[in-house]
């Protein structure tokens, strides 16, 4: 299978250089990598430059962009323009951040899951962080869900969910559209990703509002909005976040934010949701 990689990278002068060797140390080598320097101020783009000197199947991509750090948006926009660059011959279209240490035998894993099972769409293992100098569970999600920062997807899924949203709740739509379509999403335990830095690390402070706005762009409604938004916020153990979501929520609901779900999708998506919580309660 051809694994195609892009890595939207903004200042990741400290972590890059651990990600793009943990790639090419695979015992399945991606076919390309693509990173797209994302109007880094350090020297991101000299260490891949360096990588692409030795590993002919990297490179460079700038893009320029504002600084400020959203959830979701900023990404997904340098996503696009590393995915504009390549040809149409991958098998599975890999989203990365610039920032993870992947296990040597992380794609040669990703690759038996999807060929076993030509239904998968998507697959992923699970991301650790470092806390008091052991790597434990980034505890931000449900098991059955992939994080944002490591995403690979079959091609024929990619096509069909119609490649990422760049907004915020992106690494969720795509999955709950993968379901809508018929397709599995399967995680990996065993594939243990380190995570470097903190997620939500650089956002800045109204970010906390976009999370509640994400929640009304999935269709969730208020009901499915109040539950998730009191579980994440119990999470991330600052109960009062509850607020700031629900705020985001009734924000965008007031300033009638457009979907990024058809009224079909957002049906099915609050259907699924309910399913899912009544299944964890019974």
């Amino acid at each position: 299978m051809n694994f195609y990689i892009v890595i939207p990278a903004h200042n990741e002068e400290a972590f890059i250089s651990l990600t793009l060797q943990s790639l090419i140390s695979q015992t399945v080598l991606p076919k390309k990598i693509v990173i797209v320097n994302d109007n880094s101020t350090d020297k991101t783009a000299e260490i891949v430059l360096a990588f692409a000197k030795e590993n002919p199947f990297i490179t460079l991509v700038n893009k320029t962009s504002s600084a400020i750090h959203l959830p979701g948006s900023k990404v997904i926009q340098a996503f696009h323009k590393g995915f504009e660059t390549l040809d149409n011959e991958y098998d599975i279209i890999v989203k990365l951040d610039a920032d993870l240490i992947m296990p040597n035998n992380y794609f040669e894993r990703i690759q038996s899951i999807f060929e076993k099972d030509s239904k998968v769409g998507m697959a992923g293992g699970f991301a650790y962080i470092e806390k008091n100098g052991d790597w434990i569970l980034e505890n931000l999600t449900d098991k059955d869900h992939i994080r944002g920062a490591f995403k690979a997807y079959r091609k024929e899924c990619f096509a069909q969910i119609g490649n990422l949203k760049p907004a915020m709740g992106w690494d969720t739509v795509d999955e709950l559209l993968c379901k809508f379509y018929g397709w599995k999403v399967v995680t990996d335990a065993s594939l243990i990703v380190k995570h470097l830095k903190p997620t939500g690390a650089n956002y800045n402070k109204t970010a906390r509002y976009k999370q509640g706005e994400a929640f009304y762009t999935l269709g969730y409604g208020f009901l499915i909005t109040a539950i998730a938004s009191a579980k994440l916020a119990m999470m991330k153990k600052k109960p009062l976040l509850f607020l700031d979501y629900i705020q985001g929520f009734m924000k965008a609901k007031s300033a009638k934010t457009p979907l990024l779900v058809t009224p079909e999708q957002a049906k099915f998506i609050r259907n699924y949701r309910l399913k899912k919580m009544k299944e964890k309660l019974f």
